[in-house]
């Protein structure tokens, strides 16, 4: 069972947030939301309500209208995805196929794409094979990615669920102080569910922050500290999990801001 948060420091800070969607409307219209150490943040709402439009703006995927984005003090608002990378933003994207893995590239190659380019996985741009089979096959090894040819598999040629946990462990043996987690279980087993989960509150317990986002109130719940509501691109409100109700998120999912509409 997941013990309570021991939240700590501040690690992300967003501060009233604007970003266009795709349609150049304002998609995110400023959102507030911190998020810290040793905690799991929940974004609830219903798709399509600009959690897109928050997490692209988050990880460097879309440019930022107005407002800041902090990572433990670095202001990374228009920094590029690698310069996220170094402050220790970790993302388990939405779409693991489009932008969490390179499909006709091997296990080995997928483990080390964010952090290739510097020591110990490479020295004066020549890369250190040795660490890198040693590193590779410590994560294949340790979220149990089962493949026909171990290390050296082609990434497209895993399971749905062998390429998340591939992606999950890549990100998380990293140096993420902050893991971005979207839709981290979508299309998954029972098992392979259960075990992304207990991976997610170790890596809270372990002093991390986490943001989840999910379309599944339960998985939410089960797993966020605190929950941020999001409609229409705005937050509604951010609630302790402890003291609030499935009823009551849905609600402000719709929203309907608790004492209102009664």
């Amino acid at each position: 069972d997941k013990r309570p948060a021991q939240p700590g420091r501040v690690i992300l800070e967003v501060r009233d947030l604007s970003v266009l969607n795709n349609k150049r409307l304002l998609g995110v219209k400023e959102f507030t939301l911190s998020v810290r150490a040793g905690e799991i943040v929940g974004i609830a709402g219903v798709d399509g309500n600009g959690q897109t439009e928050l997490i692209e703006a988050i990880t460097g995927l879309r440019p930022i209208e107005g407002g800041a984005v902090i990572v433990d003090g670095n202001d990374i608002t228009h920094a590029d995805v690698r310069r996220r990378n170094e402050v220790g933003v970790g993302h388990i994207p939405e779409d693991r196929q489009k932008r969490g893995l390179v499909l006709e590239s091997r296990l080995y190659d997928n483990v080390a794409i964010k952090e290739y380019y510097h020591t110990p996985f490479s020295k004066r741009g020549i890369l250190n094979e040795e660490y890198l089979t040693e590193y590779a096959q410590e994560v294949v090894d340790r979220f149990d990615v089962r493949s026909g040819e171990g290390i050296y598999s082609l990434a497209g040629k895993l399971s749905g669920g062998n390429q998340q946990k591939l992606i999950v462990g890549r990100e998380i043996s990293g140096t993420s102080e902050l893991l971005i987690a979207v839709q981290p279980t979508r299309g998954l087993d029972v098992g392979a569910i259960e075990y992304i989960h207990s991976q997610l509150v170790a890596h809270r317990d372990k002093g991390h922050a986490v943001l989840l986002v999910s379309f599944e109130l339960d998985e939410i719940f089960n797993l966020s500290d605190r929950i941020a509501v999001i409609f229409n691109g705005a937050l509604v409100d951010v609630v302790e999990t402890g003291k609030t109700d499935e009823e009551r998120v849905g609600l402000m999912m719709a929203g309907i801001k608790a004492g209102e509409g009664r």
